[in-house]
């Protein structure tokens, strides 16, 4: 839920992808800093253009070595099973294929400026000029990967570092532009329009994109990591189709509780608490369609900005007159997709719950319930 809770996993290298992800970013955004100092010789008495070489070749390798680490830690954490491949091959994973294809692009460019850095002396000086400004898109690409794939990306510390590494690059940017300002005067402007075009472009997307509701569906998160158990509709959003193992949808007015499987539209309220511990804040969800589905979720954990941190939660699902038929907990939490595993009447079932839309009082969205896996 991208305004009531803010946690997915618990697995140490998620948290390390996580981390060295965004240490990266900063990095990379103190390299480009430091090389557009570098590109119009800044020197002052109390700053030596040696120091700011030093300081750009030091930090370079920092920024590699952390953007290691997090390739690392990603291809080692089997939650998404990314392949080593998908890595170094652009558009190749089946999880968020495009967001992640982007990480893959910024990692490539990265090796490139090391190899021809490693092998300067070996190649010819204009090689070396033409990777190592090649090399600048990275960063831009960076901030898009991060955003698409990333799980925080809606949290507002996150955006927070985001927006400030894209502000010292833009106003860094802006000065490198104008330093020595006129020569090439008609480059400079159109380099200017292009900046302030990709700036407006990407924040556009953003507002419209990963911090809206439903992003980790649209991101390409496959349906068996958004529901494991719950098949193709729970991850597509759309209605299951009817038919022999294709399950119903639930009509709205209905007042019947409905076969396993189906897929319910329902609505209702979002509701904030503090506790039960001290520190620990409470989500709850009362959602329904008509009399036949009423769902209840409660999501317990330590505050943190902009929700929680799932440490505990409840589950009951039921028609209006036993809500409580079936009750279990929260098993996978993105975003706005949840899963839960909830039992009663002799079965087990797997809940894929998508949340379309969400206001600080209202919630709607759509869930799929299927018997869970054996």
């Amino acid at each position: 839920m991208t305004t009531a809770a803010v946690a997915t996993a618990t697995s140490p290298l998620w948290f390390a992808t996580r981390a060295t992800g965004l240490m990266a970013l900063v990095l990379l955004t103190g390299t480009v800093l430091l090389g557009i100092l570098t590109s119009v010789r800044f020197a002052s008495p109390a700053w030596p253009r040696f120091v700011t070489i030093g300081l750009h070749r030091n930090l370079s390798l920092l920024t590699i070595t952390f953007t290691g680490l997090h390739v690392l830690t990603t291809i080692t954490d089997p939650f998404a099973s990314i392949s080593p491949f998908s890595v170094v091959l652009p558009f190749t994973s089946g999880y968020r294929r495009i967001w992640l294809g982007l990480g893959a692009v910024a990692f490539d460019l990265l090796l490139a400026v090391l190899v021809t850095s490693l092998l300067r002396t070996r190649i010819s000086p204009r090689l070396w000029r033409l990777v190592h400004w090649a090399g600048y898109a990275c960063w831009p690409v960076a901030v898009v990967h991060g955003l698409g794939t990333g799980t925080d990306g809606a949290a507002r510390w996150v955006l927070a570092i985001t927006a400030a590494c894209a502000l010292a690059v833009l106003a860094a940017g802006a000065w490198r532009l104008t330093a020595g300002w006129p020569a090439h005067a008609g480059l400079r402007v159109t380099a200017a329009a292009v900046g302030v075009a990709v700036a407006l472009a990407t924040a556009g997307w953003a507002w419209a994109g990963p911090l809206r509701p439903g992003w980790a569906r649209r991101a390409g998160t496959p349906p068996s990591l958004l529901a494991r158990s719950a098949g193709n509709a729970a991850g597509s959003g759309t209605p299951a189709a009817g038919g022999p193992g294709g399950g119903s949808t639930v009509r709205s007015g209905s007042g019947v509780f409905p076969a396993v499987p189906f897929q319910a539209r329902l609505t209702g309220t979002v509701s904030f608490a503090s506790g039960p511990a001290a520190g620990d804040r409470t989500v709850s969800l009362a959602m329904k369609n008509g009399t036949a589905v009423r769902l209840k979720v409660t999501i317990i954990g330590p505050a943190v900005q902009g929700g929680v941190h799932m440490s505990a939660s409840s589950v009951a699902l039921g028609p209006a007159s036993a809500p409580d038929r079936f009750t279990g907990r929260v098993v996978l939490l993105d975003g706005s997709v949840l899963q839960a595993a909830v039992s009663g009447d002799g079965q087990r079932l797997t809940l894929a719950i998508e949340l379309t839309s969400q206001t600080s009082t209202t919630v709607t969205g759509v869930m799929t319930a299927q018997q869970a896996e054996q």
